[in-house]
């Protein structure tokens, strides 16, 4: 355990962008990445935050260069699920969209 503390005390010296908050955040999402009500009742107790302002802090932490270089395989990780949900939204769009759109039979 010391030598984790030691670790994330180094890198957060070496990457000054990263505040404690946001190293405890990457944590936190390595230990539990799985989206559940279990997952939202921790994050409310460790981080005395709503669900929704801790996914907030993690999106910005995606796109943090300080964040990818202090954890590169969670990063990756995060933004290809994030790229993955984004696009199944979009083709669930389209998808409603070509079912809504008036069909014209172009045969008359």
């Amino acid at each position: 355990m010391a030598e984790s503390s030691e670790r994330d005390a180094a890198v957060v010296g070496a990457h000054r962008d990263l505040t404690p908050l946001e190293v405890d955040v990457l944590r936190f999402e390595e230990e539990n990445p799985r989206h559940t009500s279990l997952k939202e009742e921790r994050i409310r107790r460790r981080f005395d935050r709503s669900a929704a302002q801790y996914y907030q802090i993690l999106g910005t932490l995606i796109e943090d260069p300080d964040a990818l270089a202090y954890d590169p395989v969670l990063i990756a990780r995060l933004r290809r699920l994030r790229d993955s949900r984004s696009e199944r939204r979009e083709e669930r769009r389209r998808q409603r969209f070509d079912s809504a759109a008036p069909r014209f039979d172009k045969a008359r």
